[in-house]
């Protein structure tokens, strides 16, 4: 499922659906449908590892309970790796025990949303993500930007 616009910096905004269960993907893909990004799915923890290499996505709706990896590895590993620590993950889970919530955070998530899930509320959420994600990304853009200025600069004898 794929809607159109371009994004301010040419690469529209991905969003990945990791869940093993297929209705819970169909679902959320339909609550998402009128918001601004391409979207893909997963099956499972190494399908959503592979998915994130392979699409790039600003944002991550991750399941807890799924096969191969939990929703609890894939989150750690993606925020202990540089490379996509950036990526912004809302883990979406049936688990509502405050340990639950503990260990998602401790695993890095960025926020997590109970099921059922409220389709205001995850959609008000991805677009915020959305947003926090494209602020950041420009945010260090700049920094490079000035950072190379800095740079080409010769040094200063004041």
């Amino acid at each position: 499922m794929e809607n159109q616009t371009s994004s301010s910096d040419s690469r529209r905004s991905r969003v990945l659906i990791a869940d093993d269960n297929e209705p819970n993907r169909e679902l959320l893909e339909v609550y998402l449908a009128d918001v601004d990004c391409d979207i893909t799915t997963s099956v499972d923890g190494r399908d959503t590892l592979e998915k994130v290499a392979s699409f790039q996505p600003d944002v991550i709706l991750l399941d807890v309970m799924m096969p191969k990896l939990s929703g609890f590895e894939v989150c750690q590993r993606i925020k202990s790796d540089p490379a996509t620590s950036p990526i912004m993950i809302l883990m979406v889970t049936a688990l509502g025990e405050l340990g639950d919530i503990e260990r998602a955070v401790d695993a890095g998530t960025d926020d997590f949303l109970s099921k059922p899930v409220n389709k205001v509320e995850l959609v008000k959420r991805v677009e915020n993500m959305l947003k926090l994600r494209s602020v950041t990304d420009e945010l260090e853009r700049l920094r490079r930007y000035i950072r190379s200025m800095d740079d080409d600069q010769p040094p200063r004898h004041d």
